[in-house]
């Protein structure tokens, strides 16, 4: 917490609005809106609602096809589900770990050759690092497809001077727990189009129509952010820049330290880009470094550090083993070759260099151990 939270907490509770509307609803999404350069935002009760809603503005139903990349957590397809669309997932490409513009062209192209185009792109900027958002959009503009950029973890990330998020027809932020800012549980859908955002609006409060009774002609969710928790994001949003600056230094730290390492490769940061380094991660190539991502993980947890694997890709989730899958080039599936040799390193913004230091010390002498062992065994 950034300390000025209760500020607009308590501005809440005297003011008595509890319910889930109320001035920090508003101020938020102005303030979220004004930070990443868009007309409008609509805060919600999390990010998987926002790509919910975006769906439903997009018209996305049974029987369509959404594709969406498969790198990421499942928050970002489950609502492909929920309007009966079918996720066709996309692979990564080695540059960002994002949407693969060369997988994606030619899911693109069967889909033209079979007229079935899919109703919209699910682009998702995996650990703070924003895809190839131009390459993308060049190939989605060619076959008149909108794209729903979820920035669930890049909020504050920079790609050519535009912020991430604002890309696409709609953008999603989250503020779960474990993201950059936090409002507890909390989203935000994004867009320059602000008729539709009314529209979101509208399907976010039950769909209440405009009459003095409680009358509804069609079904709505009850997706709107409360006015507290409004409060703790609006608190936090002040404070971004000062997250951003934290989890790179602490990227940049752990970089300095481990990256000489014999297998050891952290995420790039695509040239004209910034990103917000939400996580800190890396890849293991085990023949090289002499250890593996589960042995650190295990050595780490050993000292209650948590770490953890990178995102298992959504085509080998076992409820959607029967959903299309395109990978980066016929022989290489780059998520896959990242799931299993990625590596998540703890990064929370308040982590001390004591805190650093440890997790830095703990994985050089994994690495020096198995190293010692594989030359007594030469020996």
């Amino acid at each position: 917490m950034s300390g000025k939270e209760h500020k607009y907490i308590n501005e809440a509770f005297e003011t008595n609005w509890i319910a889930p509307l109320g001035p920090n609803v508003d101020a938020f999404e102005k303030e979220i809106a004004d930070y990443v350069g868009v007309s409008e935002a609509v805060a919600v009760s999390s990010g998987t609602s926002a790509i919910h809603l975006a769906l439903l503005l997009l018209n996305v139903g049974k029987g369509d096809k959404v594709f969406c990349s498969s790198l990421t957590f499942i928050a970002s397809a489950n609502p492909i589900i929920y309007q009966g669309a079918e996720p066709v997932f996309i692979d990564s490409e080695p540059e960002t770990w994002n949407m693969s513009p060369q997988a994606l062209e030619r899911a693109f192209k069967e889909a033209f050759k079979e007229g079935n185009l899919p109703k919209a792109v699910i682009v998702v900027n995996l650990y703070g690092q924003s895809a190839k958002i131009e390459e993308i959009a060049i190939i989605c503009n060619q076959y008149g497809v909108p794209i729903i950029e979820d920035a669930a973890e890049s909020l504050g990330a920079v790609y050519k001077g535009k912020a991430s998020g604002t890309f696409g027809e709609y953008g999603i932020f989250s503020f779960n727990g474990n993201k950059i800012i936090t409002t507890s549980g909390g989203g935000m859908l994004v867009s320059n189009n602000r008729e539709a955002l009314q529209r979101a609006r509208f399907l976010a409060t039950q769909a209440r129509d405009a009459a003095p009774h409680y009358q509804h002609s069609r079904v709505g969710y009850n997706y709107r952010l409360s006015n507290i928790l409004a409060g703790v994001g609006r608190a936090q949003l002040e404070v971004l820049d000062d997250r951003i600056a934290a989890r790179r230094a602490i990227f940049q730290r752990y970089f300095d330290e481990l990256s000489s390492l014999p297998g050891f490769t952290f995420m790039p940061e695509l040239t004209d880009t910034l990103s917000n380094r939400w996580l800190t991660a890396l890849t293991i190539n085990q023949y090289e470094a002499g250890t593996s991502v589960t042995e650190i993980l295990n050595t780490l947890n050993e000292e209650n550090i948590e770490a953890r694997p990178v995102w298992k890709p959504l085509h080998l989730q076992p409820i959607f083993e029967d959903m299309s899958y395109y990978s980066h080039s016929e022989d290489e599936s780059v998520s896959e070759i990242l799931f299993n040799s990625g590596l998540c390193l703890p990064s929370g913004s308040n982590m001390t260099e004591e805190d650093i230091e440890t997790v830095i010390h703990h994985i050089k002498q994994t690495v020096i151990k198995r190293k010692d062992r594989a030359d007594m065994f030469r020996t």
